[in-house]
C-alpha cells in the first residue's frame, strides 16, 4: 500500500502545513479500512503468554559500505553535504505520518540530545533514533507493516518514498535476542538511510521484584514509567514531536552531565548567538583568510614542570 502526502519548504508555514497534512492524511489514511491508533488501542494491546524461542537470525541487515544504510536501497553513502537534509526529511516525514495516525512515538538517545541543543539534527550525525510504546508496535505491525508513504518534498524532483518495516521478531521481548534489538525502521527508499525504532515494554521481571513501573527495551535500556510518561510536546526539525517527560535525567543518565553543557563536539563548536553548530575547521580557515593570525592560532604551551617553576 502506498500513501501520498505533500510538504512545502517555507519555515514560517510549517505549522500550517502540519495542520493541513494532519487533516488530509487522517481522512485519506484512516478511512473505513485504515484505523487511527486511539480508535483501536485496546484491541492491539497484547500480553505475551510465554517467551518465544530466541531467534538465531538477524532480520534487519545494514549495508556493507555503511551500517547506517539499508543496502537494499543504496549502493553507496551519500555525500556528506547531503546527509543532514536527507535525515531532516526522514524525521519530518516520520513524525508527520505518526502524528496523522495518532501513534505514540518520541525521540530518544542521540536524537534527543540534538533536540536539547537546538531542536535540529546534529551536523555530524548519520542516524536517528525514536521509541514507541508497546501498544504502538502491535498497532503498526497489524495495520502498517511494509506500507510505503510518498511525500512531495520541496526541491526534490518527484518527491521521495518511505517505507515502514516491522521486524517480525518484535514479539520476542527478551534482551537475549541480541540480533534483533531494533523493532522497526522508517526507511528512505531513495537513499537507504533509516530511523531506528525501538519499542518500550513492561519489564516483567523487575515488576515481579517490586518495581511496578519498570520498563525495558531489547537494546538493554531500562526506564521507569515516570521517566517517559506523560510525553511532552515540542518541535524538532520544524515539526511537532514528542519527547520523554524526564528528558534531562535521561540524557544525563545516558551521556553524562557534560553532554548538556559542553559546546564542542566532533569538530564543531556551538554558537551561543545563532544556536547553530559550526565547523571548527571552517571557522579556523576563515580566520586565516582574514589575516587574523596571532591570538586565533593554537599555541603550543609548554608544560610547567618543577624545573620551570623554579626558574620563574
Amino acid at each position: 500500500m502506498k500513501l501520498q502526502y505533500g510538504m512545502r519548504s517555507a519555515v514560517t508555514r510549517v505549522l500550517w502545513l502540519y495542520g493541513f497534512l494532519l487533516a488530509t492524511t487522517i481522512s485519506g489514511v484512516c478511512g473505513d479500512t485504515e484505523p487511527n491508533f486511539m480508535s483501536v488501542r485496546k484491541n492491539v494491546t497484547k500480553e505475551y503468554k510465554s517467551e518465544r524461542a530466541i531467534p538465531k537470525e538477524k532480520y534487519f541487515h545494514e549495508s556493507e559500505f555503511n551500517h547506517h544504510y539499508d543496502g537494499r536501497y543504496a549502493n553507496g553513502s551519500l555525500p556528506d553535504t547531503k546527509v543532514i537534509p536527507y535525515l531532516s526529511d526522514l524525521i519530518q516525514t516520520y513524525f508527520t505520518t505518526m502524528n496523522a495516525i495518532g501513534a505514540e512515538t518520541w525521540i530518544m538517545h542521540g536524537t534527543l540530545l540534538a533536540w536539547w541543543w537546538n531542536q535540529k539534527v546534529f551536523p555530524w550525525d548519520d542516524d536517528l533514533d525514536v521509541q514507541i510504546s508497546e501498544a504502538t508496535i502491535h498497532f503498526l505491525a497489524d495495520y502498517y507493516n511494509m506500507t510505503e508513504h510518498h511525500f512531495d518534498l520541496p526541491n526534490v524532483d518527484g518527491g521521495r518514498t518511505y517505507m515502514l518495516e516491522i521486524n517480525p521478531h518484535y514479539v520476542v521481548k527478551s534482551e537475549r535476542d541480541t540480533l534483533n534489538k531494533i523493532d522497526a525502521r522508517w526507511i528512505d527508499m531513495s537513499s537507504g538511510l533509516f530511523i531506528d525504532i525501538t519499542a518500550v515494554r513492561k519489564d516483567e521481571a523487575k515488576r515481579l521484584n517490586g518495581h511496578p513501573e519498570a520498563l525495558m527495551c531489547k537494546d538493554k535500556h531500562h526506564y521507569e514509567e515516570s521517566d517517559i510518561f506523560p510525553l511532552r510536546d515540542s518541535l524538532f526539525e520544524g515539526v511537532p514531536v514528542k519527547i520523554p517527560y524526564a528528558y534531562t535525567y535521561l540524557l544525563e543518565e545516558e551521556y553524562g552531565p557534560k553532554a548538556l553543557t559542553r559546546t564542542s563536539f566532533y569538530g564543531h563548536i556551538f554558537n551561543e548567538q545563532t544556536k547553530i553548530w559550526e565547523s571548527a575547521v571552517r571557522k579556523f580557515k576563515r580566520s586565516l583568510r582574514r589575516g587574523s593570525r596571532g591570538n586565533n592560532l593554537p599555541m603550543n604551551t609548554p608544560t610547567l614542570t618543577p624545573a620551570h617553576i623554579d626558574e620563574a
